[in-house]
């Protein structure tokens, strides 16, 4: 199966730091393929493009960054009349890239971190559907200032996505 969706991520922004970190909310496309090892259980694999980012500090806007948060997720598939829920859990692994911070200021530039899910396809007609779903992914960074670490930010987003499935 093959997804396509309009995603949008809502950041929960917690900073360890005491700086007040924060990074915009938005909106994004996203792709997922999905194997179905059997009726019920399948592996999603979850993919986007590097999404920029604007950075704040106590509401003040002090840089921008990308990311790239792929994820691979087991799930299983109810059966159900009419419309197929589906739960899943995995792995996310995030790549930031392109930091740019103010001079001294940087991040860990990898993190991986569990990723949960909740969806349901809709069929519309013959292998297609319409898809609703939302994760939860844990993604943190450690922010350092001259080379010392200041503490952890926890960007932690809830994706909640609409799209349509091919399955083939």
């Amino acid at each position: 199966m093959v997804r396509a969706r309009a995603v949008h991520l809502d950041s929960v922004n917690k900073d360890g730091t005491g700086l007040g970190l924060a990074i915009d909310n938005k909106t994004l496309p996203e792709v997922d393929v999905s194997y179905f090892w059997s009726k019920n259980l399948a592996l999603e694999l979850v993919l986007t493009v590097p999404q920029k980012q604007t950075v704040s500090a106590a509401g003040a806007v002090i840089g921008h960054l990308k990311h790239l948060p792929p994820a691979l997720l087991l799930q299983y598939h109810f059966d159900a009349p009419g419309f197929k829920p589906y739960v899943g859990a995995g792995l996310n692994y995030t790549r930031f890239s392109q930091v740019n911070l103010p001079k001294g200021v940087d991040i860990e530039r990898n993190s991986w971190g569990p990723a949960f899910q909740v969806g349901v396809d809709i069929p519309l007609q013959k292998n297609l559907y319409l898809n609703l779903d939302v994760k939860k992914v844990y993604i943190r960074t450690d922010v350092s200032a001259g080379g010392v670490t200041l503490g952890a930010f926890k960007i932690d987003p809830v994706l909640v996505g609409v799209g349509l499935g091919w399955r083939f």
